[in-house]
């Protein structure tokens, strides 16, 4: 007599098998997706606080009064472009520098060193972020 020697997997045991990583899909999707965004947010405050200490580099190199005149009549890009030799990572454009979603407005006024404003503009209407 043969004895039949099976060595597949039922339908039932593929369909159990699909089912609990559809399971384990669908409850870690969210976190993967919340992960991500927290790290985005993270990056955009790290950079609003670098651009925060290039400003104060850029004060303490150049003297405030020297300055303090000239940076109120400048556009952001333009600001910038005068931080740029501060930072250690720069490229060309504020835009490039912010992570996409985020948008980061440096100070208008030195003589007050504020701090840069950082919006999320993924958000409508887009909100600013306290760090």
């Amino acid at each position: 007599m043969k004895t039949k020697n099976n060595k597949a997997f039922s339908l039932v045991e593929v369909l159990a098998a699909v089912g609990i990583i559809g399971i384990i899909a669908f409850l870690a999707i969210p976190n993967i997706v919340a992960i991500k965004r927290d790290s985005e947010r993270n990056l955009a405050v790290s950079r609003a606080e670098a651009l925060n200490m290039s400003v104060a580099s850029y004060i303490q190199s150049n003297g405030k009064d020297a300055v303090a005149t000239a940076w109120g009549s400048k556009s952001n890009d333009q600001r910038y472009t005068e931080l740029i030799p501060y930072l250690s990572f720069a490229p060309n454009t504020l835009t490039e520098f912010s992570p996409a979603g985020y948008g980061i407005t440096l100070p208008t006024n030195l003589n007050a060193l504020q701090k840069s404003i950082l919006q999320d503009t993924s958000t409508d209407p887009a909100t600013t972020i306290d760090y």
